[in-house]
């Protein structure tokens, strides 16, 4: 009889040790890296998009594929209590032009710009349109060349 109690314990552990690798796998999956590129490391520092003096939004630059690119994430803890009507993010360089621009509309909360080859300096830059569309914060990265 003990033996079974403890069986069906191990049992019990490994599916719990499974289901939460998985759940950690699952969440950081999301973000691993942009479509077409199964290798990015993050170059510069992680910059916040605010909301009424308070981070609603993380915007990254990545290298990977011989490509630049942007990355937005707008947190759980903002989506759950504020709306948005869109949010972009994009490569910059010196010159002001955004690069690899994607823009979604809400629900979307997370996206990678499109990859930008290039050898000029580079931001990431990310935007976030709130609730009504009247309010609007965008943040750049540290230049990274």
């Amino acid at each position: 009889m003990k033996r079974r109690t403890r069986r069906a314990g191990s049992v019990g552990a490994l599916v719990g040790i499974t289901l939460a690798l998985g759940l950690v796998n699952a969440g950081s999956a999301a973000a691993s890296t942009p479509s077409g590129c199964s290798s990015v490391r993050q170059v510069g520092a992680t910059k916040y998009v605010k909301y009424k003096g308070k981070p609603a939004a993380s915007v990254k630059q990545y290298y990977g594929c011989g490509k630049m690119y942007g990355y937005l994430l707008i947190w759980d803890s903002f989506r759950k209590n504020h709306t948005w009507k869109y949010a972009s993010v994009s490569v910059t360089t010196p010159d002001g032009y955004a690069h690899g621009l994607v823009l979604k509309n809400r629900p979307a909360y997370e996206m990678w710009s499109k990859g930008y080859a290039t050898t000029n300096c580079t931001q990431g830059f990310g935007r976030v349109q709130f609730g009504d569309g009247a309010n609007t914060a965008y943040v750049k990265t540290a230049t990274v060349c």
